[in-house]
């Protein structure tokens, strides 16, 4: 049953400033099981909060913040209604400093201010929370399954990046402080998540007891679930629907 939605804009109180952010709930007054979703590189816009309202519409309240607040409001940058692959470039190179400004402590205590803001929403019911995210944001969902085990039942992520890299700080590193149940729905051929990327997080999830399930689909592209954009896959796009809203349903 898909419910009818409110979606709009509001303001997060974090350590450091104040995170714009889109929420949705259905129409109704609920409580309902509360999501936080994590954006991708090219954040908050009409695509991604159709996406959050298609969450909605499922029984769920929805929290979408301005992950990158610090380098201002959204939109950071101006973009078209259809990023192409001619534009794609230039509009992530326009993005990275801020990206790069989002340190994996920063992220975790903005996830704090996050998940509070969602335990403070009349519409979310209580108790632990589902998160999803989406490139950077799969690394971002991770993070905070990582660091607030006790507030948060599931985790997916899709098209992720660098989820399991050499570096010290690699979020996958934490996997033995997971409890919730994971999904992953890697890209296929994905630069921003190799193989050996792959296998390190599976090897990690599995030595550590994680309760999940990855997949990689078949000549899906980075960036597959976004509608907006050249790397959108339909079909890649419904299969995620599926394996998100299963996962919140068992688990929310």
């Amino acid at each position: 049953m898909t419910l009818p939605v409110h979606g709009s804009s509001v303001d997060i109180a974090t350590p450091d400033g104040t995170a714009d952010a889109y929420l949705v709930h259905p129409a109704s007054a609920g409580p309902y099981p509360a999501v936080l979703l994590y954006m991708d590189a090219f954040g908050l816009r009409p695509s991604l909060e159709g996406m959050a309202d298609r969450i909605a519409a499922a029984g769920y309240t929805v929290l979408v913040p301005n992950v990158l607040y610090r380098a201002g409001r959204t939109p950071l940058v101006e973009l078209p209604d259809f990023i192409g692959d001619d534009q794609r470039p230039a509009i992530f190179q326009s993005v990275l400093p801020a990206m790069r400004s989002l340190t994996p402590k920063l992220a975790v205590r903005d996830a704090g201010a996050y998940l509070d803001r969602l335990a403070a929403e009349p519409r979310a019911a209580e108790g632990p929370i589902g998160v999803t995210g989406y490139c950077m944001g799969a690394g971002l969902a991770l993070r905070t399954a990582v660091a607030y085990p006790d507030r948060v039942a599931a985790m997916a992520g899709f098209h992720g990046a660098q989820l399991a890299s050499e570096a010290p700080d690699s979020p996958h590193l934490g996997a033995d402080r997971i409890t919730a149940e994971l999904y992953f729905g890697h890209a296929d051929q994905d630069a921003a998540l190799p193989p050996e990327q792959v296998e390190r997080l599976e090897k990690a999830l599995t030595d550590a007891g994680v309760r999940h399930h990855a997949e990689v689909y078949a000549g899906a592209h980075h960036g597959y679930t976004q509608a907006d954009t050249s790397s959108y896959d339909a079909e890649a796009a419904e299969r995620h629907w599926t394996a998100l809203l299963e996962l919140l349903g068992r688990t929310l």
